[in-house]
């Protein structure tokens, strides 16, 4: 038998089993049941109707993890409309192009970030603006919970096959402009079935929200932990002592969280002489990714709060979740030797093939030696870019036919363990977001005392990793540039996302070049990292 494979399908589910149990704990304090929240978002589906958004149609999602995301997320989806989920840390410019790219029909946003919309709505397709604090935001936007008042719950849903895209997750624009991730209800189905299954995922979890929702749909979590009927609780932003007394207050059962995440509740622990509790009465398990975090770090996670920590990988063209260093048979949870272990990036999903390839598309030998390209082939990986079919045809067929090339370069151990060791393209990952080196350079490239510029990712304890710019001054002269570094900075800060702004300069006289005059960023990156255990933060 074949039974189609729809996202809808969560929902529904958690709305038959576990209707009466409570599904989202709010940021405003409201708490809501499956079945709330399936009314709620029913109502958004018919509000949706009503003003003319039909099946296939681009309805994009602005915010940060509150409840009024998910049920956009929901009501969405269950119309048939492509669900696009927007990074809250862009600028104007950056939403401006999305709107266009994805020819967005309809947009929620938070009122917080509703005014980086407004500032373009002019000049994007988007016809219908719905906020949930119409206060709180100039312009002429719709009340979230007006609209559903008077919407009332009645909709059609239209006739949905597996492989119709469900949602466009924007990439970061590490290569040049952000491109369309397109995923099916068949792709997020099957990584949210193993997102359940490698993540542990049961009906008495309760998930706390530090992860954000936009990120390739919160790692498939809002399918997930919905279909199972577990309990979201929400957030605002990541403080690490909100987030320590909520997972004792919520009796919180499992995070995510970046290396910044893990760096931020140490540090607090450790200001407060490890005097702080960290979880009620359920055992907590944290899945991390971006960065590897030091092993010092995770022993703490481990050994101090007493929590497990999951190592995982991936990117947002696959899921994004591919791989997991959650090998148990592998190490002894009493063991040291653990922490090596979780360190890297780990094995295959089920159903995952993942593989490390030289030039040729041969593997390379699993001596944890020979470098090679990741690429893999899953049924979670994504059905294409929006609009791209060049860009396309290039990730999965560069050097073996068929699989998405992460771009990442990595060794294996004599179990398959994958580890990265460095990266094909300049892509700086920061507190889990990934950054251009490129963009930086062109935005460096526009002030007049720059006369050459490379960025490349510096060591930072924060967030594992933050970009440093290598500046040749425009006059030549690195001891009186004819700029400060505090110049710099306010320069960037005009032109670029706040998570993107170059902090740390260095200015040379020359950046090391090839003969054909190509910079070596590679050079820059050797003496930045020579006394780091790894050449680069692992992505």
């Amino acid at each position: 038998m074949e039974k189609p494979l729809l996202v809808t399908d969560f929902l529904d589910r958690a709305r038959d089993y576990y209707d009466e149990q409570e599904a989202v704990v709010a940021t405003t304090g409201d708490r809501y049941t499956y079945a709330e929240l399936g009314e709620r978002a029913d109502r958004f589906s018919a509000a949706l109707q009503q003003r003319g958004i039909e099946k296939g149609d681009r309805v994009a999602v602005l915010d940060p993890n509150t409840h009024y995301h998910l049920e956009a997320a929901y009501g969405s989806i269950q119309v048939g409309a492509v669900h696009t989920p927007l990074n809250y840390r862009l600028t104007p410019d950056d939403f401006e192009y999305i709107l266009a790219d994805a020819g967005v029909d309809a947009i929620y946003a938070d009122y917080e970030y509703a005014d980086r919309i407004e500032a373009v709505r002019e000049s994007v397709p988007t016809e219908t603006f719905i906020t949930n604090d119409t206060d709180a935001v100039d312009g002429d936007w719709e009340s979230f919970d007006a609209v559903l008042d008077a919407a009332g719950t009645d909709y059609d849903r239209p006739e949905m096959a597996e492989d119709d895209i469900v949602t466009i997750n924007y990439t970061s624009g590490t290569t040049g402009d952000p491109k369309g991730v397109c995923r099916t209800h068949r792709t997020e189905t099957i990584h949210a079935y193993l997102v359940s299954v490698h993540q542990e995922l049961s009906d008495d979890d309760v998930y706390l929200w530090t992860l954000p929702m936009f990120h390739v749909n919160g790692w498939g979590h809002i399918y997930a932990v919905t279909g199972l009927g577990a309990k979201h609780v929400c957030t605002r932003g990541v403080d690490a002592e909100w987030i320590l007394d909520t997972v004792v207050a919520e009796d919180v059962s499992y995070l995510c969280g970046a290396p910044t995440v893990l760096n931020m509740l140490v540090d607090y622990y450790d200001d407060h002489d490890g005097e702080v509790r960290t979880q009620g009465e359920n055992d907590v398990r944290i899945a991390t990714a971006g960065s590897a975090p030091p092993e010092a770090t995770i022993r703490q996670v481990e050994d101090e709060f007493g929590w497990y920590l999951k190592h995982v990988y991936g990117a947002t063209e696959t899921g994004p979740l591919i791989t997991t260093s959650d090998a148990r048979r592998l190490f002894d949870d009493d063991s040291d030797a653990r922490f090596k272990i979780k360190k890297r990036q780990g094995l295959g999903y089920l159903g995952t093939d993942v593989r490390v390839v030289d030039e040729d598309g041969n593997d390379v030998p699993r001596d944890d030696e020979t470098l090679g390209e990741i690429v893999v082939r899953g049924n979670q990986v994504m059905d294409r870019y929006w609009n791209k079919p060049e860009q396309t045809e290039e990730a999965f067929d560069d050097r073996l036919e068929g699989y998405y090339h992460m771009g990442d370069l990595a060794t294996v151990d004599d179990n398959g363990m994958v580890s990265i060791k460095d990266r094909k393209k300049d892509i700086i990952i920061s507190g889990g977001e990934n950054i251009s080196s490129i963009e930086l350079e062109d935005t460096l490239f526009e002030h007049e005392a720059v006369g050459a510029a490379a960025v490349i990712p510096s060591p930072s304890e924060e967030w594992g990793e933050t970009p440093k710019a290598f500046v040749v001054p425009a006059n030549g002269d690195p001891e009186n540039p004819g700029v400060t570094e505090a110049e710099l900075v306010e320069f960037c800060e005009e032109h670029l996302a706040r998570y993107k702004i170059v902090r740390r300069f260095e200015f040379v006289e020359q950046l090391p070049t090839t003969s054909t005059g190509k910079v070596q960023k590679y050079e820059l990156r050797r003496r930045e990292w020579d006394d780091e255990d790894r050449m680069v933060g692992q992505g």
